[in-house]
This record gives structure tokens, sequence and C-alpha cells, in this order.
């Protein structure tokens, strides 16, 4: 890893559990990714030599797990916690420009915090929208596809609207829930906010399975106005090398990488050259 790779932080608290993966994809990737416990970014809670200052990087991710074991409802009480501990930094950070992912239980936090579908000011806020239990009522673990809508999300900016990407699921509060329903779709959609799609595997409307949790409109992730703070439900770390994909067993060597690599390059990517 390159001393000048570009400087992350992955957020963790206890029950976070997709860290260590995503630092694995991240760094592969050329970056320099560093799991950060929320009470480093407090700096008050540690000594000094292990505090951090989330100034000091160039991207955030929240990744997936069950942070604080999902009480209450999933990534409340992370989202509860970062507000108090340091919500005018991440605003700062936010309107800056740089980029904060949500993946997963990192999606639930930060619909938490009111980032998505998020203010054109890049505040904090309440909620506008959530994240429920699945239509099928219990914990989905699959496969899953999405399509990339062409929307306003610098980093895939040159990619063809429609691209799609195996992407694996496991949630059991993924169901995307808009105040305004449909109609709330159709202007997202409109502003470029809509990330991606859930879709079936040859690209068709996605019915379930492929639509695991019943979101609305088939939204599986979501942008701010700005493009710089994105959600999603799958889990891109979970398919970066081919060894990961479900039928590597049926198409040869499991050498090389997926879907997900495709996807965060451009994340890292885009960050490197706007540092």
């Amino acid at each position: 890893m390159a001393a000048d790779g570009l400087p992350i932080a992955i957020l963790a608290i206890e029950g976070t559990n997709c860290d260590r993966e995503l630092a694995v994809a991240l760094r592969a990737l050329g970056a320099r990714p560093e799991i950060v416990l929320l009470k480093q970014l407090a700096r008050d809670e540690v000594a000094p030599a292990r505090r951090r200052r989330l100034d000091d990087y160039r991207a955030l991710f929240l990744p997936g797990g069950f942070s604080a074991g999902d009480y209450v409802r999933a990534g409340a009480i992370l989202a509860a916690r970062v507000r108090a501990a340091l919500g005018p930094e991440l605003e700062a950070f936010v309107q800056s420009g740089r980029l904060v992912a949500g993946i997963c239980n990192g999606f639930q936090v930060a619909i938490e915090l009111g980032l998505l579908p998020g203010r054109a000011d890049g505040k904090l806020g309440p909620a506008g929208a959530a994240l429920v239990a699945n239509d099928s009522g219990r914990f989905e673990c699959r496969p899953t596809f999405v399509a990339w809508t062409g929307g306003r999300f610098p980093p895939l900016a040159d990619v063809p609207a429609g691209r799609r990407y195996l992407f694996p699921s496991a949630h059991g509060e993924g169901k995307l829930v808009l105040p305004g329903g449909s109609s709330q779709v159709t202007e997202l959609e409109r502003a470029g906010q809509i990330l991606f799609r859930w879709v079936a595997p040859d690209g068709g409307p996605a019915a379930y399975p492929w639509n695991p949790n019943g979101s609305a409109g088939d939204v599986a992730g979501l942008t701010n106005p700005d493009g710089n703070v994105f959600g999603l439900m799958p889990h891109p770390e979970r398919s970066f090398f081919r060894a990961q994909a479900p039928d590597w067993t049926r198409g040869g060597a499991p050498d090389g990488f997926g879907d997900g690599r495709a996807f965060l390059e451009r994340v890292v990517g885009y960050a490197e050259r706007n540092r």
C-alpha cells in the first residue's frame, strides 16, 4: 500500500462486522483505509495517541453490520451517537464535497442522520425516509442485482445508464419507505438522486426475490442532492473478488475480480482526483 494512498475512514462501533472486508477491498485499490472507532473521533474518550480527526480523511465509509445490535431500529443508535459526538464536523465534511458512503447498515445510519435523501445545505436533520422490515418478514441473504440509473453521482458519470452489478444482499430492514410515496420516488429520480434500482438477472423489473425487501420503486440506493453522500443496501465489498461470486466453482479458476471492484474503483478514483 502506497504511503500516499487516499486516506479513508471506515467508522466502527460494537456490532459493526463488515469493516475488515471493506478495508481489504479499498486497500487493493491503492487507498489507505483505516478502521476508526467512533470514540477515537470523539477525542476525549481515548489516549491522545489513538485519537483521530475526521478532517484528516478524504472519504468516510459507514460499513455494514449490526451496529449496537440494531436495537430500537437498524442504525438508529449509531446515528444518534454520531450526531452527538461529531455532528458539526460531519456536516463540514459533507459540505466540503468529500464522499460519505453508507453500505447496508451504513445506509440505515445515513438515513437516520438525515443525510439521505438529504438537504441541499448538507446539514444533518430529521430522517426524511425510513428503512423498515423486509416484506418477506425475514432476513434476506442472497445474490442480488442492481442497475445504475444514470443519476447525479459523479463517480459513475461516464457509465451508461442501465449498467448492471451483482452485489450480494444481507439485511432484515431494507425496505425503503418515503413519506411522499411514489410521487417522491419520481421527484428523486428527476433530481438524479436514485443511485441504483433492484433488477432481475436479465435487467428487467425486479419481483421478489430480486427486490429482496419490497422497496418503493425498486430503489436500492440513494444519493444526496450534490451526489457526494450515497447509500445502498447490497454489499459491493462482498463481490470484489471473483472468488466471492456465487457461481465461481462453475466458472473456472477463482482468479480476478467481480462487480464490486468495478464500482468501488470508480468511487476511490473519483475521491482521489478530488482530494
